[in-house]
């Protein structure tokens, strides 16, 4: 299966807000991404997308996608909207336990993690006869790629997808090859 993970183009939100799944705009046009990723990726393919706006719009100027909860973001639960400086002490909560921690009212990553998973064991499963074109956001394509090239989930945080760019896996039975990252 030829997979190409999209992160959304860049979100029209301030430097160090907390949004997660908060659904904001765009501060770049989703056609214009659209126009540069399009000789990227195949002539035809299955489009799959996070319903949030800064995905999903990527995502209809690209084709018709598929659109699937479990593409969204991590919830951050009551952080979100927040300043990261606002926040305070529980931010060293978090980061001394990445994948477990959860914001009030928010998910873990493990969580997020988990749905993200269960969407891609259906896709597999489904065995599509196109190559997959995905439109997300950084945690759920970090889930994907991290999983699928076998690197322990405590470093998927060091896969940094670029808002508007696309990065390619080739998946097959043996395993799976990264073709490219962030083009």
């Amino acid at each position: 299966m030829e997979l190409h993970l999209i992160r959304h183009p860049k979100p029209d939100v301030s430097p160090g807000v907390c949004y997660g799944q908060s659904d904001i705009g765009l501060a770049e046009s989703a056609t214009e991404v659209a126009r540069r990723l399009r000789p990227l990726l195949p002539e035809s393919y299955a489009l799959h997308a996070s319903p949030l706006s800064r995905a999903r719009l990527l995502a209809e100027a690209l084709g018709t996608p598929q659109l699937d909860r479990r593409l969204m973001e991590i919830s951050f639960g009551a952080w979100e909207g927040l300043r990261f400086d606002d926040i305070g002490s529980a931010i060293d909560d978090w980061a001394s336990d990445p994948l477990g921690f959860c914001a009030p009212g928010g998910e873990s990553v493990r969580d997020m993690s988990a749905r993200v998973l269960h969407w891609l064991d259906e896709l597999r499963a489904s065995a599509p006869d196109v190559p997959v074109v995905i439109v997300a956001h950084g945690g759920p394509l970090r889930v994907l790629a991290g999983h699928l090239l076998g690197l322990p989930s405590e470093r998927w945080l060091g896969l940094a997808f670029a808002c508007g760019e696309v990065t390619r896996l080739d998946v097959e039975e043996w395993g799976v090859t990264l073709k490219w990252f962030n083009r």
